[in-house]
């Protein structure tokens, strides 16, 4: 039998840092499971039917998502496990996050440790535990999926983050939920959990953004306002693209848990409005007092133009096939009781409040793709 471990973390050195908008505990993330009847619940609260205590799975958890998404799990009462390869502590206090809700979470959360490839390891320890709930946030390929299902045949709910990739490009939008392309990853798994009888459900994010994000997005704005650079934007710079907070994400994934309406569904999570790459600059440079300029320097280029190499000189693809989401948040407003509750510039400085602007961030701060253009 596998072996399941407590975590029990020392306190790391750094000091807090909060934040109205941005606490962890704070209204934007409080939700309770109701079992018998729906109460009032504070804004920002969901609604999310789960009836007991669940024994829960999620494939990954240590990185991004994951981390969010098992605090509020752990919150609401359900055994949580993470399956990793060990490479990453499984519990490490979040910026705004209280030294007893740390505590409490460390002493709950637990950690199966394994490789999700070697697939006799996945059948033998998970078929041992028998979880209820696998919410699977760093599968990439579907063969990965079908040890899992076999090891659990009495799994509730099937429940993956899928992506806004798999939908073909199109010049209408938004995007239609059943326009996908074919032989995608999320196509497969859907397919077997399907023909295994399995309960799933499917969550379709755009570009993530939020504290500990490890894709460089704001992070790529914020190093070129801190040194007072212009922003290098591809082409017109009125690309639209759409970012959703990775706390309003760990709600959706939250608010699916259970709930008979999203059995078999996909839906869309994203924030409501779109953006422009200029416009996200300009929202980016909004963020912190010292950075509050009318119209930050944008310059834009041609990427034709230049051999960047191996070096993104951008974080955005520049002509994304994004998952347009005004019809579809509807839908999971309605059916899910769901909405996201940061707008762009209250996310964006709930990322560097918490994140860049304690001095952390994922990548340093590299201009060599900015001096070649600006160069030119």
């Amino acid at each position: 039998m596998a072996k399941m471990m407590m975590l029990q973390q020392s306190q790391p050195s750094f000091s807090l840092l909060t934040s109205s908008l941005s606490d962890f505990n704070g209204a934007k993330l409080h939700l309770q499971v109701q079992y018998k009847r729906k109460v009032h619940q504070p804004k920002g609260a969901l609604y999310v039917s789960a009836s007991s205590e669940k024994k829960i799975l999620i494939m990954g958890g240590t990185r991004f998502i994951g981390v969010f998404l098992s605090r509020l799990l752990v919150k609401e009462g359900h055994q949580v496990t993470l399956f990793t390869r060990g490479k990453s502590p499984i519990a490490k206090q979040l910026p705004g996050e209280s030294d007893q809700d740390f505590a409490d979470f460390s002493s709950k959360i637990l950690h199966l440790k394994g490789d999700r490839k070697d697939y006799d390891f996945v059948k033998s320890s998970l078929s041992a535990e028998g979880y209820d709930v696998v919410y699977d946030i760093n599968g990439r390929e579907s063969e990965e999926v079908e040890p899992i299902i076999d090891a659990l045949p009495k799994l509730e709910q099937y429940i993956y983050c899928s992506s806004a990739g798999v939908y073909l490009k199109s010049d209408t939008l938004p995007h239609c939920e059943l326009t996908r392309r074919a032989g995608t990853r999320e196509a497969g798994d859907r397919e077997l959990t399907a023909n295994k009888g399995v309960n799933w459900t499917s969550i379709r994010p755009v570009y993530i953004y939020g504290p500990l994000n490890y894709n460089p997005v704001e992070e790529w704005f914020f190093h070129r306002l801190k040194a007072g650079r212009p922003i290098p934007v591809p082409n017109s710079g009125i690309q639209i693209s759409q970012l959703g907070h990775v706390k309003d994400l760990a709600t959706a994934f939250l608010a699916v848990l259970g709930n008979e309406k999203a059995s078999r569904e996909i839906f869309n999570i994203s924030g409501e409005k779109y953006v422009t790459f200029d416009g996200l600059a300009r929202a980016c440079a909004k963020v912190h007092s010292c950075w509050w300029v009318s119209e930050p320097e944008i310059v834009h280029y041609n990427p034709k133009e230049f051999d960047f190499g191996k070096k993104k000189a951008f974080p955005f693809r520049d002509q994304y096939d994004l998952c347009s989401i005004s019809l579809h948040l509807e839908k999971a407003k309605h059916v899910l009781g769901w909405k996201p509750e940061f707008d762009l510039v209250e996310g964006l400085t709930d990322s560097y409040n918490l994140d860049f602007g304690r001095g952390t961030f994922r990548k340093e701060a590299d201009f060599t793709t900015d001096d070649m253009i600006l160069s030119k």
